[in-house]
Formats: structure tokens, sequence, C-alpha cells
């Protein structure tokens, strides 16, 4: 594998874990393995791998992005992601709230919902 691809999995594992990166290898077949390269490589190994800005930023931006967009199934990936980013709760309430002015109230509350319910399944783990 390329470069990108090791570091964009070594990212990948930093951002989410390792049990969330092993699922996902476990799950891989031949239909997706090209698109997953894809994910390793742009997303993890390109953007995620960045220095320009700190990790707790680029979640606050991928948690917004995804609530604008209403791509609400990655919210709690992202949002159990915020324990290796570095993102706050009050962080997460903030990039939410700029979603409810610039993006729409509707998509900010359920992003909103999917947190609170993501934070109390992460506050019940022991």
């Amino acid at each position: 594998m390329s470069e990108r691809y090791t570091n964009g999995m070594r990212k990948r594992r930093e951002v989410l874990g390792d049990a969330h990166v092993d699922k996902a290898e476990a799950a891989k077949t031949d239909l997706d393995a090209d698109f997953q390269q894809l994910i390793a490589e742009g997303t993890w190994g390109t953007v995620w791998a960045s220095d320009g800005i700190s990790l707790r930023e680029r979640s606050m931006l991928t948690l917004a992005l995804l609530a604008a967009l209403g791509n609400f199934d990655e919210i709690p990936m992202h949002i159990r992601a915020t324990i290796n980013t570095g993102a706050s709760k009050r962080d997460v309430i903030e990039a939410f709230q700029h979603v409810a002015i610039y993006a729409g109230v509707p998509r900010a509350n359920h992003a909103l919902k999917l947190a609170k319910q993501t934070f109390a399944e992460m506050e019940d783990k022991p």
C-alpha cells in the first residue's frame, strides 16, 4: 500500500480508535475495497493528516458539515471520536449553533439530539 494509505490508517486509528477501525476493516469486501482505500488515502491520509489545523478544530468542522448537509449517520461516530480529538461537549454545541444559524435549525436540532444520545452512551460505558 501507499505511504498515504499507511499514514491514513494510522490517523484513522488515532481519531476513531482501534475497535472502530478493526470492525470496519473486518467488514470490508472486494466490492468496497477500492472505496475504503480512497477513504483511507483521501480522508484520513490527506485531510485529517494535515497539520494545517488541529484535530479539535477538524472535529468541530466535520461535525458541523455533517449536520449542515444532513449526513446524520456519521455524527455519532464523530461524537465518539471527540475523546481522541480534544473537542469538548461545549465545542460540539458551538458547532451546532453555527449550523442552526447558517444551515437551518431542524438540522442542528437533529444533530444535537444525536450528540446528546451519543454522549450519554459514552458516559454509561465503564
